[in-house]
């Protein structure tokens, strides 16, 4: 662990010719690191430590199905054929035998384990840059492909017009809100880690940063190698 955080903030410390809005960007950092201290983790503390699993887990499977049709649109976008399939499948599987995806019959009876893929994900594999680094209030570390990425996701997710009298504030509260409890517990053990790099780093915001880059390029790399 020690080598990795010394790698990482090394390697924070070069320069960012992509984060032209760093100094605006420092300051909502440090917004969003008194949240994450005095909110987020207390939270995650109460859900990881008080909420019975057998309530946790049944969420998560519920959440996760919902999400499929926007998973499945952007794996078509990629051309990752047989990804878009076997999510077609688990959708179809955990609608009905999983009970509304209560239970994830898809992964536990099928072999097929749920999947990952966004708009900025779909962009970057059409050759669109990321654009300059962005750190959005309560969001985090992004960059203008992923932002505009992450928006184009909520409003194609089918919950954005369910039901269609509401407006359009609630339908975006309403499907932000769902993908933030969905991500919530993996969302929140992830900070707990950027939390202790921050606290062992000279420089929190260049070390985030970093450690933002190289977790996303991870990310679209993954996505690449499951397209061939």
């Amino acid at each position: 662990m020690v080598p990795a955080l010394l790698l990482v903030s090394c390697c924070a410390r070069l320069s960012a010719p992509d984060d032209p809005f760093e100094p605006v960007n420092r300051v909502v950092f440090g917004f969003n690191e008194r949240v994450n201290r005095h909110v987020t983790l207390p939270v995650d503390w109460v859900y990881t430590y008080q909420v019975p699993v057998g309530l946790k887990r049944p969420l998560h499977n519920v959440l996760t199905n919902l999400q499929s049709p926007v998973v499945f649109a952007n794996e078509l976008l990629q051309c990752r054929v047989q990804s878009a399939a076997e999510t077609l499948a688990r959708f179809f599987l955990n609608s009905t035998l999983g009970l509304g995806g209560l239970n994830d019959f898809a992964e536990t009876h099928a072999g097929l384990p749920p999947q990952h893929a966004d708009f900025g994900q779909t962009l970057a594999d059409y050759g669109v840059g990321s654009g300059p680094f962005l750190v959005l209030p309560v969001v985090g570390p992004t960059s203008v492909r992923d932002a505009f990425g992450a928006l184009v996701d909520v409003v194609a997710d089918p919950l954005f017009y369910i039901p269609g009298g509401w407006s359009l504030l609630a339908h975006t509260g309403t499907v932000v809100g769902i993908e933030t409890v969905q991500s919530f517990q993996a969302h929140a053990n992830a900070l707990y880690l950027r939390t202790q790099l921050s606290d062992a780093s000279l420089e929190p915001y260049t070390t985030m940063r970093s450690a933002y880059r190289q977790t996303r390029r991870s990310e679209l790399q993954r996505a690449s190698v499951r397209a061939k």
